[in-house]
């Protein structure tokens, strides 16, 4: 059986990185909803994450999005974030959100907007540079929407050509994740549609560029979980954008719909060393609140990834593996559902007691009145959403 206390220690290690636009407005592609309160300033939103990590005690990390959180002094954000308890994490590009890039960015068949774009994806390296962030996490829309609108290996061409002139300025401490998305905005081909082409992609540049996985990019019916095993296996799992597909994106709370699918995803983490300090797996979310609160939405997420890891750490290894090898299958099936119907609410409540946290971080949240003093000192300006 599985040692309480070794289980505590894990989860007391355990962080999970917050995105700076999930704090923002955002909606359906049909529309972007407004809520009062939202942060107007990169700055406020960094204050709601700290709040976040406040009650959670596992958030410490805050995710970038450039150029949706420019500003001119980079190193007085770092300075302001630790102030306040985080830290900057990963820096996001946008290469989806020009005029210039309808079809693409890194692998546009002109030559002068793929440098633009890679001027860009540098800009962001720069950026590292001042915040301290370790991990450059690239997304691309590039696709096409015809058959022979472009052709297909020369577009892959291009994508590996300009993902070489990154990673060659990445200083030895930093990485290049590769996220994937297998359709949308372009729907005939999409250039990084799977982790198979990331996984290349990165296989040829070196051991600086690993893959993402985000949780809502698949077909439905995919196993997730296979991914991340196979990832781990090759050493080149970078990390999780987490968050559930039911937008076929990444728009609903993590393990909302399908918690079952998340401790399936992260018990592969849990067997296969993903937790490991030297594995060096971050787990971000990567979610837009649409039509939740903010705040009590990012809570619920991270508290959503860590129950699912203390059903994870909960699986009696050596119970599985022994059925496994004696073909057991249902035997073997059962080890996994014992853990995963364990509730292990009242083991994080504990935790979190002799953390010195409120063992309820929602309840806390709502008390704290923070929600009510951001509605009232936010007014005016123009609130962060997309684009923004």
């Amino acid at each position: 059986m599985p040692d309480i206390a070794a289980v505590k220690a894990a989860l007391a290690g355990q962080r999970i990185e917050t995105p700076s636009w999930g704090y923002g407005n955002s909606g359906t592609r049909f529309k972007v909803f407004a809520q009062a309160g939202v942060p107007r300033t990169p700055r406020e939103k960094l204050d709601d994450a700290a709040k976040v990590h406040e009650f959670t005690g596992i958030a410490p990390k805050v995710s970038l999005h450039i150029p949706w959180d420019k500003v001119d002094d980079y190193e007085g954000l770092r300075t302001y974030a630790k102030e306040r308890g985080v830290e900057l994490g990963a820096i996001n590009s946008n290469t989806f959100q020009d005029d210039d890039y309808k079809l693409g960015s890194v692998c546009h068949p002109d030559p002068k907007v793929r440098s633009k774009a890679v001027d860009h994806l540098l800009e962001c390296v720069d950026i590292m540079d001042a915040t301290g962030s370790k991990d450059l996490k690239l997304w691309f829309a590039d696709g096409t929407n015809y058959p022979g609108q472009d052709d297909i290996v020369a577009r892959q061409d291009r994508l590996a050509e300009s993902l070489a002139t990154v990673y060659e300025r990445l200083g030895d401490d930093q990485r290049l994740l590769l996220e994937y998305k297998f359709f949308e905005p372009a729907f005939y081909t999409t250039d990084v549609p799977d982790w198979g082409t990331s996984y290349l992609q990165c296989l040829k540049l070196g051991h600086k560029a690993q893959v993402v996985v985000d949780t809502g990019h698949h077909a439905p019916g995919t196993n997730i979980e296979f991914i991340v095993a196979t990832l781990l296996r090759e050493g080149k799992l970078g990390g999780f954008d987490f968050n559930s597909r039911f937008y076929a994106d990444d728009d609903l709370m993590v393990g909302s719909a399908d918690p079952f699918q998340l401790f399936r995803i992260l018990h592969e983490v849990a067997k296969n060393g993903g937790f490991k300090p030297e594995t060096n797996v971050a787990f971000m979310l990567d979610q837009c609140h649409n039509i939740e609160a903010k705040i009590p939405a990012v809570i619920r997420s991270v508290m959503n990834v860590q129950e699912a890891t203390a059903k994870a750490l909960l699986v009696d290894l050596d119970a599985l593996v022994a059925a496994q090898r004696e073909g057991d299958v249902l035997g073997a099936n059962l080890v996994l559902m014992d853990a995963y119907n364990t509730d292990v609410r009242p083991l994080l409540r504990e935790l979190r007691e002799e953390q010195g946290l409120n063992p309820d971080p929602v309840s806390a949240y709502a008390a704290s009145g923070w929600q009510e003093r951001i509605v009232a000192e936010r007014v005016g300006g123009e609130q962060a959403g997309w684009g923004a």
